[in-house]
């Protein structure tokens, strides 16, 4: 399986509305590591690495559940920096 790694910025209503627990739940039931933050620009930030299928999912799935907050995104494909170990909110 091919693996991928995304590192993703999200505007909009994503602050004070549970976006980061559902994208760890999301992570973590699709079996996808790496970590998601706050900005202080009011943005989050989401790093996420695993097989491309999964990852693929995992989008659709945060985009389906999340939408009517997201005004704006960017996703890039990136190279694996780091062998992460599960998936974390980061503070």
């Amino acid at each position: 399986m091919a693996k991928k790694c995304v590192h993703a910025y999200f505007k909009g209503v994503v602050q004070g509305v549970g976006f980061r627990f559902t994208v760890r739940h999301l992570a973590n039931h699709h079996k996808i590591k790496g970590w998601v933050k706050n900005l202080t620009d009011g943005r989050v930030e989401l790093l996420v690495d695993g097989e491309q299928e999964s990852i693929d999912t995992f989008f659709k799935d945060l985009f389906q559940d999340m939408k009517r907050y997201i005004a704006d995104y960017q996703l890039e494909d990136i190279q694996p920096v780091d062998d992460y170990d599960g998936f974390q909110i980061k503070f």
